[in-house]
């Protein structure tokens, strides 16, 4: 998706970018299509060879200008979203060639500027790999991201185990003073009340057999790789 001439308020006031591009989650490219064509245009219609020269040194010269006051606007730090950079379109291969013939160091004073000279071939390829190093960042942010859950998941286990292992050693040594008192209870309780009852005391009911538990608590096993 694109929007173009979209207002936005900054505290330096309204801004108008010429077009916005919307990547994938959310991303912004700024580009700007005011790329001042009409030097370039006087050198292809003069059939003076000097007034074409000097046509095109001065058609280099705007489109540094362009790139100069571009960059003066800092789009980048004025939205969100948005990569350190702003494109500059230039509408066809020529016009661009024509500008890095007169003034090699162009395209390297663009980057510096944090501007981006694009054309209709270029832009494509661009906008499709900004969004390509979108996609690979947001896959190392959600990488990292389960990499943290995923710790704090191991730590939130280990401490549950902990207490687990408390639960189960506790109910182990409940188990065993249990089974005592079942041991205590055969050997010197149990039988004197059977005499009681032998030599004729009656009761309501009959004693039961209580029998000691058998089965123990487990405990964990750790994994000690």
């Amino acid at each position: 998706d694109f929007f173009e001439q979209e207002q936005h308020t900054t505290d330096q006031g309204g801004l108008r970018p010429d077009m916005i591009i919307r990547l994938p989650a959310g991303r912004d490219i700024i580009v700007d299509v005011k790329t001042p064509l009409d030097a370039f245009l006087t050198a292809v219609e003069t059939t003076d060879e000097a007034k074409r020269e000097q046509a095109l040194d001065q058609h280099a010269r705007n489109v540094q200008a362009r790139v100069r006051e571009l960059a003066s606007k800092s789009y980048w730090s004025q939205f969100d979203n948005t990569p350190d950079f702003v494109v500059l379109f230039i509408p066809g291969d020529q016009f661009l060639s024509a500008a890095l013939e007169r003034n090699n160091d162009l395209l390297e004073y663009a980057l510096q500027q944090r501007v981006i000279l694009a054309t209709p071939t270029s832009l494509v390829a661009l906008l499709r790999a900004v969004a390509f190093g979108w996609r690979q960042e947001a896959l190392a942010e959600n990488a990292d991201h389960i990499r943290q859950l995923g710790e704090e998941l191991y730590k939130r286990l280990a401490t549950f185990t902990e207490h687990l292992d408390k639960v189960g050693k506790n109910l182990q040594r409940s188990v065993e003073s249990f089974n005592k008192a079942v041991g205590s209870m055969d050997r010197q309780v149990i039988p004197g009340a059977r005499k009681l009852s032998e030599l004729g005391i009656k009761a309501r009911k009959e004693l039961e057999d209580v029998k000691q538990i058998e089965t123990q608590a487990r405990t964990i096993e750790k994994d000690d790789s």
